[in-house]
C-alpha cells in the first residue's frame, strides 16, 4: 500500500485540464478543420480532387472548391497536390455536427453541433451513457474513441461513461462503413436501447462509408440505417474532437471557456 501511494505521488496528477483549462497539445501532423479558397479554381485545375481517395473534393458551377467533410479522411495530399497552395487543414479540432448536410461546405466555416433538445435532454440530464458498436470498423475509430475513459481524459468526469449493455444505454456511438455481415447486429442493438435514444457515428466510416462507400459489402454508414443525432469526421477522429463534440451534444460547453485551438 505504500509503494502505491508513493507512487501516485510522483506520478501527480495526470487529467488534462480541458475543457477549463488549455488545449491538450495536439500532434504535428494532426490535421483539423480544412480551409478553402475563397477565389474561384483556374479553368481545368483538378489536382487537389483527383489526389482525394475519397472522392470528397468537388468543384460547384461557379468552379468554386467544395469539400464533404463527412467523407474527408484527412489524407492531406490533396493541400500537397494543390498547384496554388491555398487549400490547407487547420489546427482546428472543433468538427463535430448535427446534420450531416452541414458537412458540406465552402469558404464558410461549420456549423457546428447544438445541444439536444429540451425535451431530450431533459430526460437525460448532464449525463450520457453509451453502448460502442464496432460495426466493421478497422478498430482506429475504436481504438480512439477508448483513449477518452484513460485517466490522461477521464471522460467519466463529464457524466459520459461506455457501458456493456444496450439496455443500460442512452445511445450508441457507432464506428465503422456497417458491412452487411453488422447490420442486423446493429439494428438489433439499437432496439435494445430505451428509448428516447441517441445514435453518433464516429468517423468518415460511419458518416459516409469512407473509402468503403462503394463496396457491396458494406452499407455506406449509419445514417441510412438509423438516425443520427452527431456526426464526428476523421479516420479516426481525434480524441479531442469526439470529447467536443459529445459535450457540444449534451451541453456541456456553455459552463467552460471558449478554447483557442492550438
Amino acid at each position: 500500500m505504500l509503494r502505491i501511494i508513493r507512487e501516485r505521488l510522483r506520478q501527480k496528477y495526470r487529467t488534462t485540464g480541458y475543457p477549463a483549462g488549455a488545449s491538450p497539445a495536439l500532434p504535428d501532423r494532426f490535421l483539423g478543420a480544412p480551409v478553402l479558397p475563397t477565389q474561384p479554381c483556374p479553368a481545368g485545375c483538378r489536382e487537389c480532387i483527383d489526389a482525394c481517395p475519397a472522392d470528397a473534393l468537388s468543384l460547384s458551377a461557379a468552379s468554386r472548391l467544395t469539400l464533404d467533410l463527412g467523407r474527408c479522411v484527412f489524407r492531406g495530399e490533396c493541400t500537397a497536390q494543390c498547384p496554388r497552395k491555398i487549400l490547407s487543414f487547420s489546427r482546428d479540432y472543433r468538427m463535430s455536427v448535427r446534420k450531416r448536410e452541414h458537412f458540406v461546405i465552402g469558404p464558410q466555416k461549420l456549423r457546428l453541433a447544438e445541444s439536444l433538445g429540451d425535451e431530450l435532454r431533459r430526460h437525460l440530464g448532464r449525463a450520457l451513457r453509451l453502448r460502442q458498436v464496432s460495426a466493421g470498423g478497422c478498430n482506429a475509430c475504436e481504438a480512439d474513441a477508448n483513449v477518452l475513459t484513460t485517466v490522461g481524459w477521464d471522460i467519466g468526469r463529464f457524466g459520459i461513461q461506455f457501458v456493456a449493455s444496450p439496455r443500460h444505454a442512452d445511445g450508441l456511438l457507432v464506428t465503422g462503413p456497417v458491412t452487411t455481415n453488422m447490420r442486423s447486429a446493429l439494428e438489433k442493438t439499437y432496439e435494445a436501447v430505451p428509448e428516447p435514444r441517441i445514435v453518433i457515428a464516429s468517423g468518415a466510416c460511419a458518416i459516409s462509408g469512407g473509402i468503403y462507400r462503394e463496396s457491396p459489402s458494406a452499407c455506406g454508414g449509419v445514417a441510412g440505417i438509423l438516425p443520427v443525432d452527431l456526426f464526428v469526421p476523421g479516420c479516426p477522429p481525434h480524441p479531442l474532437t469526439l470529447l467536443d463534440g459529445l459535450l457540444r451534444l449534451i451541453g456541456r460547453t456553455g459552463r467552460y471557456s471558449e478554447i483557442t485551438p492550438s
